[in-house]
């Protein structure tokens, strides 16, 4: 049980984090910046966490309804109607866009998980505001154009993508991630579904360990275990692997939120601050590339990558976003966790909340506190606001829980159980 104080400082944080979508979006149309430095190009992917957090900060009033809804149907109306200013291909969007053209950026690609994070985030905000007839039409449209059986490119998996210079990338979403949610959303389509098969396909690859005396799903970075459940309320839902398993998939982030301690505990690296609360291995900027002696011994460091543990990589930086995105599953060890990185590191607070990431190993700046984040990742502020929101109402949960293509995607790939036989 969280006291009042800590649950005040969630909200101060919660709402702090939020400003980073409302302050730093282009007002024009919607789009949200991939990372706060400057001439960063826009995130379609973060543009949808967006839109999710705008439905948040109309409940808690942060902004009035009308602004919410203003700011939603800007960012609706990029994308689709009449007059979309971004460009599309088979209802999936480049990547990247420019910050105010709304044109591809960085010869990115057409994103079909970066696609269904912005899906993801329009259909949450026509399930809250369900009175607005454009913003329903509007996300409609922009869910049923999607023709995800094409990203599958002839295979029983959905791809990553493709450019239009290169056709396909070679990498499918298969195995254990994020992708969860991807298959939800294309096996729930209206009107180019994929079929239940492929989602099974993809877990084939699935592994099951037991590290630290705990058996779960195993992947390495924290944020894999966290991104599905800021939409999706796994808990007593399962699909047929993990009936097989005797689990869900709450449970199962419950314990990897937990092995990320026990590493820290253990320390295999032998970092510098780990320790049983001060943990948060994932994807996250870093301070490298480079190769520096400290204490007489070879470090190798990395800039932004998708850390990982036991196996890594890991360099000694930690991600306190990825610490609150597993608010929901480990509440009191989380709380305690940021309280101590709070004490230990008061400079990793800002007005925009937790800066990305540190690492007391790396000498940075030569200060006691060795390297810090310089700025902000858009696609860590979100999962810090829709974690903490979902802990503390199950607002996202409650809203996607009623939503009927999330919950046909959710039966059509092999869900069942609790909710979900009542929905």
């Amino acid at each position: 049980m969280l006291t009042a104080s800590q649950l005040e400082d969630l909200d101060r944080l919660q709402r702090d984090t939020f400003s980073y979508f409302w302050d730093r979006a282009n007002p024009d149309n919607g789009l949200v910046p991939d990372s706060s430095r400057d001439g960063a190009a826009a995130s379609i992917a973060v543009t949808g966490m967006a839109l999710a957090c705008y439905v948040v900060a109309a409940e808690h009033r942060w902004i009035s309804r009308r602004q919410a809804v203003k700011r939603i149907l800007t960012t609706l109306r990029t994308f689709a109607g009449p007059k979309p200013r971004a460009v599309s291909d088979r209802g999936f969007f480049h990547h990247f866009l420019d910050l105010e053209t709304a044109r591809r950026a960085w010869r990115s690609e057409f994103s079909t998980i970066d696609t269904a994070l912005l899906i993801a985030g329009a259909l949450t905000a026509a399930a809250l505001f369900n009175d607005e007839p454009e913003i329903d039409d509007l996300a409609s449209e922009l869910y049923e154009r999607v023709e995800w059986d094409y990203a599958c490119d002839g295979g029983s998996t959905i791809t990553h993508g493709w450019t239009p210079e290169a056709g396909f990338l070679r990498y499918r979403w298969e195995g254990y991630n994020e992708g969860l949610l991807l298959y939800a959303l294309a096996a729930g389509s209206p009107t180019h579904p994929v079929q239940g098969s492929s989602y099974r396909a993809a877990t084939r690859s699935y592994k099951w360990k037991k590290i630290y005396g705990i058996e779960y799903l195993y992947a390495g970075p924290l944020f894999i275990h966290q991104v599905p459940h800021l939409w999706i309320d796994f808990r007593t839902i399962n699909d047929a692997f993990m009936r097989d398993m005797g689990s869900d998939y709450f449970v199962n982030s419950q314990r990897a939120t937990e092995i990320q301690q026990r590493y820290a505990i253990r320390n295999p690296g032998r970092f510098e601050g780990y320790g049983e609360h001060v943990w948060g291995v994932t994807a996250s900027d870093g301070p490298g590339p480079s190769v520096k002696m400290i204490r007489g011994r070879r470090r190798r460091f990395w800039d932004y990558r998708a850390r990982g543990v036991p196996w890594g990589p890991d360099d000694g930086t930690l991600a306190p976003w990825a610490v609150v995105a597993s608010l929901p599953f480990q509440p009191e060890l989380v709380v305690s966790t940021l309280e101590e990185i709070d004490r230990r590191h008061p400079e990793m607070r800002s007005e925009l909340g937790y800066k990305c990431s540190f690492n007391p190993t790396h000498p940075g700046d030569g200060s006691q506190a060795g390297w810090i984040s310089s700025g902000y990742y858009g696609i860590e502020q979100g999962p810090v606001v829709l974690a903490i929101e979902n802990f503390r109402s199950e607002l996202i949960w409650r809203l996607m829980r009623g939503c009927p293509p999330l919950v046909r995607g959710l039966r059509r790939i092999g869900f069942t159980g609790g909710w979900l036989d009542e929905a």
